[in-house]
């Protein structure tokens, strides 16, 4: 799947869709994610922590 970034502010972001999430099994509400870079690829894992806020 191919994905274009948005203009984030002065950053740019990277939507995910609600299928991936659920594929990856991953809360947004509550759960965080964890970046991986390996190469010229970034890697998405749900994170063993969760959210505080």
């Amino acid at each position: 799947m191919d994905k274009k970034f948005m203009r984030n502010g002065t950053s740019w972001a990277l939507a995910i869709n609600a299928t991936i999430l659920k594929l990856l099994n991953i809360d947004p509400e509550t759960d965080l994610v964890k970046f991986t870079v390996e190469g010229d690829r970034l890697i998405v894992t749900k994170s063993e922590n969760k959210r505080t806020d």
